[in-house]
């Protein structure tokens, strides 16, 4: 607990306290922890690999079964066809990066500082057309409709088996025989660390897929005829809920194959936050599901009541009238075809954009609400982070507003107006109460981190800032960047990057393939 001075203005100033959530798994680690530690309660760091006879219990032929009940409707989505260079830096440690589990090339596939050309996914033999970035994992879906994963598989977010017994070194080697430094093994999971395929069989015959989305500890699939497939399991502050309300019933909570989530349909847009996911449907509505206890789900979800909210509902959204939707990892958001911005979810560093609550521990807003602050922007793209947000307009002004103490807002934050920030009780800017403008920068898109952010600019070049462990900003540095700076280095040198995706410790970038 710390006091917080608020300043709204030049002439009015007040205190009050703030106060961290208790309760809740709204701060994920930033650096590494240790194996032993318990881990319930935070859901993107790396857990013990001793789930073998978990695994092997819960990947039950029912799971499959039931993803094969999806059958086959008119197309509604358009399938990519533009195949992808991928590039990844970042920790690593947990296989995430995707690099295998071996040195290649002379470089270990772990502390990556800054882009580098992930070549287990070329574009002429894997062609990646689409993917998507969890806490500690990675979906991807390829030119020939395959759905690749790698990362961390503990809660089934894969979607494929990875059981691996790790070899056992001889304890009678001359320990001065070898050099540790040059050991090509790293000590991955191959079947974790290497992009895989999720076997063919675990999805109906015919069925074609257009866009993948991954969360914390699962991941999910959108076809060309608005099904949505999902494996893995939503967490909550106490550990795993579950993954549907009737698998969950039934025992299962955690989905390990993939699973038609079959109260969805006509769906043509999907968006995962930390532990829950929006669906956009043809015709405007909004289905949200998953783990509540910060409001993230627009309502209140009593904790005897948990498994109801893993079934997709519509909640206090207009009906018929959203075009876009987005998630932070306990915030979201959702923009009216008039172009107004609604909010809601945890507000304790005012992620929302949202003054009511900023600056107190469980400050939370409750239903979808209308961002006042950016009713004279035009934004085109948005995006959440744990406890900050990052917008970009129309016209390419760059927006950031909620947490500023780690270089999440990508600016100078003494040129920002004492009433537009909320300090803390050394008179350390904390918040960013009001959307800023990022200077010197034009975007198409934007993505957000844990506490770090990316801007697209039109012509391909990426700008990262914030919090800098585990080399996440690609700027081949730990320290802090305050201000957006250009992300340069030879492996991007050149290229046209479209896509941009921000784990827990680690970061993607993607851009067209020359010649595909």
């Amino acid at each position: 607990m710390e006091s917080l001075t608020i300043s709204r203005n030049s002439s009015h100033v007040t205190t009050k306290k703030f106060l961290e959530p208790l309760d809740l798994n709204t701060l994920t680690p930033r650096r590494k922890r240790s194996a032993d530690l318990d881990t319930m309660n935070h859901p993107k760091s790396k857990r013990a690999r001793n789930e073998k006879g978990v695994d092997e219990e819960l990947s039950k032929a029912r799971p499959t079964k039931a993803a094969k009940r999806g059958q086959s409707k008119a197309a509604l989505n358009e399938t990519p066809s533009q195949r992808l260079d991928v590039y990844v830096f970042g920790s690593g440690e947990s296989g995430e990066l995707g690099l295998g589990h071996l040195k290649r090339n002379g470089k270990p596939p772990t502390n990556v500082k800054r882009p580098r050309l992930n070549d287990l996914l070329d574009a002429k033999t894997v062609g990646v057309v689409q993917l998507d970035v969890g806490g500690m994992h990675t979906v991807a879906l390829t030119h020939d409709n395959k759905i690749i994963t790698w990362g961390v598989n503990d809660q089934g977010a894969l979607g494929r088996d990875t059981t691996w017994v790790a070899p056992t070194k001889d304890a009678d080697a001359d320990s001065d025989s070898s050099d540790d430094d040059d050991d090509d093994d790293s000590g991955l999971n191959p079947k974790e660390s290497t992009p895989t395929a999720i076997p063919g069989k675990s999805f109906p015959s015919g069925v074609k897929f257009v866009q993948v989305a991954a969360s914390d500890s699962a991941s999910f699939a959108l076809t060309e005829d608005g099904q949505v497939y999902g494996w893995g399991t939503f967490r909550g502050s106490d550990g795993v809920v579950g993954f549907t309300r009737a698998e969950t019933a039934a025992g299962n909570k955690v989905q390990r194959t993939p699973l038609l989530i079959n109260q969805l349909e006509g769906i043509v847009s999907i968006a995962a936050g930390g532990n829950h996911v929006q669906a956009l449907d043809m015709r405007g509505n909004v289905f949200i599901w998953g783990t509540g206890g910060q409001f993230q789900l627009g309502r209140e979800v009593l904790e005897n009541y948990q498994v109801r909210a893993l079934e997709p509902q519509q909640f206090g959204l207009p009906r018929g009238q959203i075009k876009h939707i987005a998630c932070g990892s306990y915030h979201n958001f959702a923009i009216h075809k008039n172009g107004r911005v609604y909010a809601w979810g945890l507000n304790n560093y005012g992620q929302t954009g949202i003054a009511k609550g900023a600056g107190e521990g469980n400050a939370v807003i409750r239903r979808p609400t209308i961002i006042k602050s950016l009713a004279d922007h035009k934004v085109a793209d948005i995006q959440g982070g744990n406890h900050h947000s990052i917008a970009c307009n129309e016209d390419g002004t760059v927006l950031t507003w909620g947490r500023c103490d780690d270089g999440q807002a990508g600016i100078s934050i003494e040129q920002v107006p004492e009433a537009d920030k909320i300090f803390d009780d050394r008179g350390k800017p904390r918040i960013l109460a009001k959307p800023s403008a990022v200077p010197n920068i034009q975007a198409v898109a934007v993505a957000a981190g844990i506490d770090d952010s990316i801007a697209l600019t039109e012509s391909g070049e990426v700008y990262s800032w914030g919090f800098s462990a585990n080399y996440r900003t690609g700027q081949g540095t730990e320290e802090v960047i305050e201000e957006a700076t250009k992300i340069e280095n030879s492996a991007v040198k050149g290229k046209k990057l479209t896509f941009a995706g921000c784990g827990g410790q680690f970061t993607v970038l993607a851009g067209p393939a020359e010649g595909n």
